[in-house]
């Protein structure tokens, strides 16, 4: 079998492919661990200018796969560190010193959203699905997604999406800021690499100490997030009314939450 995701390199910009598309490109073990390992020889690519991160089929990503498991394995660890260590290898996204572009290729939800947010730009498909639904299934969120969406969108809307739990087309999250354009699908791919493009063309030192500076001026703390949320995903991961969330999303039923 081919690996989970996969890394190449051409014309100076480097590109991850998450490549299980018969999985909606989730968040299994497997493709968490060959996530890693791509971001890994992204970051030792010296030639790449640029990094484009994608998927194959219909999902850029749809986040847990609640099929699967939704903590990495004990080891040792307390509830909060396993729902932590769920994220870590999307979170390495942030220590590429390069730009990196998200080529939202289709649905990208949940712990995939936030997959795109840890991302510098973002492409989408117009046609596609973007949000955190995690209320919607009982749980608190992950990945960052409560510090980042409020710094892209503004609270207000950030409070309003996160609190509905609803998703949103291409054409609202371009409005909405969280797309920096939104694309026929089949034009994603070409207009993140034409924007690929344009930045591998810079000079490169300039281009790392320039994206250095801009996060540092923003005081960005995407990790210390993603530890604060975790300890309230895993208290709500727990609990009755994620155990009925995730039930009624395998069932395609609405849920009936009890407060338990």
């Amino acid at each position: 079998m081919s690996a989970a995701v996969r890394y190449e390199s051409a014309d100076r910009i480097g590109t991850i492919t998450l490549d299980r598309p018969d999985n909606r490109n989730s968040m299994t073990p497997e493709l968490l661990d060959a996530f890693a390992l791509a971001v890994a020889a992204a970051r030792a690519d010296r030639e790449a200018r640029c990094v484009v991160i994608t998927g194959t089929g219909s999902c850029f990503s749809a986040g847990a796969d609640f099929k699967s498991v939704l903590q990495r394995d004990d080891h040792g660890r307390t509830p909060d560190e396993r729902s932590y260590a769920m994220y870590e290898p999307f979170l390495s996204v942030l220590d590429l010193e390069v730009p990196v572009i998200a080529a939202c290729n289709g649905h990208t939800v949940g712990g995939g959203f936030g997959l795109s947010l840890v991302c510098d730009l973002r492409i989408g498909a117009r046609e596609a699905k973007y949000g955190a639904n995690f209320t919607r299934l009982g749980l608190a969120p992950g990945m960052a997604i409560s510090y980042l969406l409020p710094r892209i969108v503004g609270p207000q809307r950030a409070a309003e999406l996160m609190f509905t739990g609803r998703t949103v087309d291409g054409d609202e999250a371009a409005r909405l800021g969280i797309l920096l354009e939104a694309v026929p699908a089949a034009e994603v791919r070409t207009r993140a690499y034409e924007l690929a493009t344009m930045i591998a063309a810079n000079a490169p030192t300039a281009m790392r100490l320039t994206k250095r500076t801009f996060y540092r001026g923003l005081g960005w703390d995407v990790r210390g997030g993603a530890r604060a949320e975790a300890y309230p995903q895993a208290e709500t991961l727990a609990t009755a009314d994620a155990t009925e969330g995730i039930a009624a999303l395998l069932a395609k039923r609405a849920p009936v939450f009890t407060g338990r």
